[in-house]
C-alpha cells in the first residue's frame, strides 16, 4: 500500500516538568527515536483507539 506522508503543519505545545523531559528524551536517544516521533505516534494510537472505543 502506498502512504503519502501527511504534511506536518500545526504545533502542540505542552508544559511539562524538566525532569520529566530530560528523562523523556534521554530514553528516545537510547531507543533511537525522537521526542516528536513518539508524540506523534502516542497521539495516533490514542485517537484510533478512542474512536474504535466510540464506534462499538
Amino acid at each position: 500500500m502506498d502512504k503519502k506522508k501527511k504534511k506536518k503543519n500545526s504545533q502542540l505545545i505542552i508544559r511539562i516538568n524538566d525532569q520529566e523531559r530530560a528523562d523523556f528524551i534521554h530514553l528516545c536517544e537510547e531507543l533511537d527515536t525522537t521526542a516528536a516521533r513518539e508524540i506523534r505516534r502516542f497521539i495516533k494510537e490514542f485517537t484510533e483507539e478512542q474512536k474504535a472505543k466510540s464506534s462499538d
